[in-house]
């Protein structure tokens, strides 16, 4: 007689992905606000900003479709930040919309990471 296995609601490895994601998008942040404050000169480093914005948008990307298959939630959850993600490059960087077109991503991603978990 075959036992059945029971069937799990995390089907596989969907939430590191939402984690890289939340990990990229803060250090972002963090060296975005750094910058903006003055506490770092990124004058001659430039390109480490848009690296980090690179990594953001990819493992967004990523824990979007990963998640498809395995955590239809934290897909749903994590998918609008997507929106002001795309929208960065062109708000200028000298100005208040910025930063505040990226900080309409975080209640997203934030949701995206605590749902993949559970």
């Amino acid at each position: 007689m075959r036992r059945r296995r029971r069937a799990s609601r995390h089907r596989g490895p969907a939430s590191p992905a939402f984690l890289a994601s939340g990990i990229c998008y803060a250090a972002n942040c963090a060296l975005g606000t750094a910058v903006a404050t003055r506490l770092i000169d990124t004058r001659r480093f430039r390109w480490v900003h848009h690296a980090l914005y690179i990594a953001t948008v990819s493992t967004t990307l990523l824990a979007l479709v990963a998640g498809l298959r395995r955590d239809r939630r934290a897909s749903l959850a994590i998918a609008p930040a997507l929106a002001p993600l795309a929208v960065i490059p062109y708000a200028g960087t000298h100005t208040r919309r910025h930063p505040a077109i990226a900080l309409t991503a975080a209640p997203f991603i934030a949701a995206g990471v605590i749902t993949s978990r559970r």
